[in-house]
């Protein structure tokens, strides 16, 4: 997480590296994604990187459609060539964007995020989780897999930048701000610094 400028063709390696349970991070954002029976049509992924989320996110939901947006569009030109291979590439589309930025407007079933959000301070998260709010439909979910701030600093074990890049927050803060935007609010899984968080719409 060290660093912002990130060479893509590195990118899946280093995650791995700095992110201890950086696998089971995704697979269980997947799972969040699909869980209860969740089917979703029009998926919205925030910090689509590489593609690794999209093409996991897509393998639970084999109907949908995802649009990815990412601040990088070398980012986004690996994560168009490891999604070339779908079945229907017409299943994925992605484009710049920042976090900051208005989202597409949607409507979406679901919306994902892993290893991106972190990168937001508190009252950029606030903001972004209203706006997550807005574009869902009824029913819909929000899922976000990240870095966080652990009760116990022993578990600290992912790399942080010193340099303010990376924002990380508590749990208790996360999901207090899903809930006051609206959302019903659960933690789906953790792990020492790693966390997926659920927000469902009524």
């Amino acid at each position: 997480m060290a660093q912002f400028h990130w060479d893509p063709s590195t990118y899946l390696e280093l995650m791995r590296a700095e992110v201890p349970s950086y696998e089971r991070l995704q697979a269980e954002t997947a799972a969040a994604s699909c869980a209860d029976g969740l089917g979703a049509r029009a998926i919205l992924e925030l910090g689509t990187g590489t593609g690794q989320t999209a093409r996991r996110v897509l393998a639970v939901h084999p109907g949908a459609r995802l649009h990815g947006i990412d601040a990088s569009e070398r980012m986004l030109a690996v994560a168009r060539s490891e999604l070339c291979d779908l079945a229907d590439a017409r299943r994925f589309e992605v484009g710049v964007r920042r976090l900051e930025d208005p989202l597409p407007p949607g409507p979406f079933d679901l919306v994902v995020s892993a290893l991106a959000v972190h990168h937001l301070d508190g009252p950029g998260k606030q903001s972004l989780f209203a706006r997550v709010f807005d574009v869902l439909v009824a029913g819909g979910r929000f899922v976000l897999g990240d870095v966080v701030v652990p009760v116990d600093p022993a578990d600290v074990v992912t790399p942080i930048d010193d340099g303010g890049y990376d924002k990380p927050d508590t749990v208790a803060d996360q999901l207090a701000w899903l809930a006051a935007a609206g959302f019903r609010a659960r933690v789906h899984w953790s792990e020492r610094d790693l966390a997926v968080l659920v927000g469902d719409l009524p």
